[in-house]
């Protein structure tokens, strides 16, 4: 399979909202911005200001993420970055497993049309590499240990355990988090 993993930077940005943005722009869609921001400030950017948010965060040295792409076209994205930037640093339901400066990879977005074809797992290998290459020591990432049954689409977006470990990832802690009924893990693949 060809799929090119590259991260969502500004020059990225119109890509970024074809698998992120609504169909109206108008709407208030999750952008990727659930689980990056706290909140209060998620309940406040609405519509339209959700779009300037994620466009201003392509904009930062460290991009927010890294888009999938089959042919040149944009089929996928993982939001990865340090967890000291995100709500799970102070999250009561998923754990610390010890303090080192780990990166979080919480959403993974394949297209439809385009699932079924290896791209989610393209998407965590590239968010891992992507991290590593921006120094991080570790990545983690919250799964829904699901065993062979299946997720909800609606939150399948954490992916399962099993997409993480076929990633070299192993199970380091229990959570206290759910998603679509099944208990999520905390999955960490340690980087050279």
């Amino acid at each position: 399979m060809g799929v090119e993993i590259e991260p969502a930077t500004r020059a990225r940005f119109d890509d970024v909202a074809v698998v992120l943005g609504p169909k109206n722009p108008t709407s208030s869609v999750c952008w990727c911005l659930s689980h990056r921001l706290d909140s209060r400030t998620n309940r406040e950017l609405v519509g339209p200001a959700r779009r300037k948010y994620v466009r201003e965060l392509t904009g930062r040295p460290v991009a927010p993420g890294v888009l999938a792409y089959d042919e040149g076209e944009v089929v996928g994205w993982a939001a990865v970055a340090p967890r000291a930037e995100l709500p799970f640093e102070r999250s009561r339901k998923i754990p610390h497993v010890d303090d080192l400066p780990v990166w979080s990879l919480w959403c993974i977005r394949v297209r439809p049309g385009h699932r079924g074809r290896g791209i989610a797992h393209a998407l965590v290998r590239g968010a891992v590499d992507y991290a590593a290459a921006n120094g991080a020591p570790a990545v983690e990432g919250y799964p829904a240990d699901n065993g062979s049954r299946r997720v909800d689409p609606t939150m399948a977006f954490v992916g399962t355990r099993s997409l993480f470990e076929k990633a070299g990832f192993t199970k380091a802690a229990d959570t206290d988090a759910v998603a679509g009924g099944f208990p999520r893990v905390l999955m960490r693949r340690p980087l050279p």
